[in-house]
């Protein structure tokens, strides 16, 4: 019989104790998260990217602007790793 009673014991402390630990975790705040630092290592001023917020702006009128259209092919030569043409683009049949 000692034993029985001896594990209720335990168990009815072990209980406690787990409790009061997910009661402290819960009402714990959260500690601020430090501010990246990955912002500070871009350029502060991308001329591209400057344009390309412009282009967003003008909206549809920006496909027949010839600034946002070079803009745009920058940008897509950047993201596929090509080296721009010295000559500009080049269409099928041309030669």
């Amino acid at each position: 019989m000692e034993g029985k009673v001896l594990a209720r014991i335990v168990a009815i402390a072990f209980a406690a104790i787990a409790i009061t630990a997910t009661v402290i975790e819960v009402t714990r705040e959260e500690a601020p998260v430090p501010a990246s630092t990955a912002p500070a290592l871009q350029p502060s001023a991308d001329p591209l990217r400057a344009t390309l917020r412009r282009c967003q702006q003008l909206g549809e009128a920006a496909s027949s602007d010839a600034d946002c259209l070079a803009a745009w092919a920058e940008s897509r030569d950047r993201f596929l790793g090509r080296t721009p043409s010295p000559e500009g683009p080049q269409r099928p049949g041309d030669q």
